[in-house]
């Protein structure tokens, strides 16, 4: 791992690859990241999230429990991934919620796919091997292989060939 800053919260249960870059700002705990990855500058990613190899996650991005990256994935500047359908932060008493509050629903970005910058996808949903999500979209439902989507809510632009 190559680290270019002390600046970086890496939890001891985090299970890095080798020749993982990691760069300033960064929290990562509970996670897997695998070989030659590169993680930006102000990025998150939560216990239970995996990322695959040779994956490339930009600046302000927020990886939450739940999420499956598969191998030579593009995560743009800003993405955000959402994992519970109904968030609340009390119960019907008021008390502050617990994990035992809610569902983990998983997300699954699969194989050479690409994440535009500013994208927010909801849980629940599959990206197919080499789609790709238009910056700024919002995905609520699967994204096909292939698939350029773009929008919001995001809506099939068109079908490119396997890459």
């Amino acid at each position: 791992m190559e680290e270019t800053t002390l600046t970086c919260r890496i939890a001891p249960d985090v299970k890095l690859g080798t020749d993982v870059q990691i760069y300033a700002f960064v929290n990562l705990y509970g996670c897997e990241i695998g070989n030659g990855t590169k993680i930006g500058t102000f990025v998150e990613i939560q216990k239970g999230a995996c990322i695959g190899r040779n994956c490339k996650v930009s600046s302000h991005t927020f990886i939450c429990e739940g999420v499956t990256i598969e191998d030579n994935v593009f995560i743009g500047h800003g993405v955000t991934f959402i994992n519970d359908r109904y968030p609340g932060a009390v119960g019907p008493d008021g008390s502050l919620q617990t994990d035992d509050d809610w569902d983990c629903i998983p997300t699954f970005v699969e194989r050479g796919a690409s994440i535009g910058s500013r994208a927010t996808l909801l849980c629940g949903i599959t990206i197919g091997e080499n789609a790709l999500v238009g910056a700024g979209s919002v995905v609520t439902k699967d994204v096909p292989p292939n698939a350029v989507v773009a929008g919001n809510p995001a809506r099939v632009l068109k079908t490119t060939k396997n890459q």
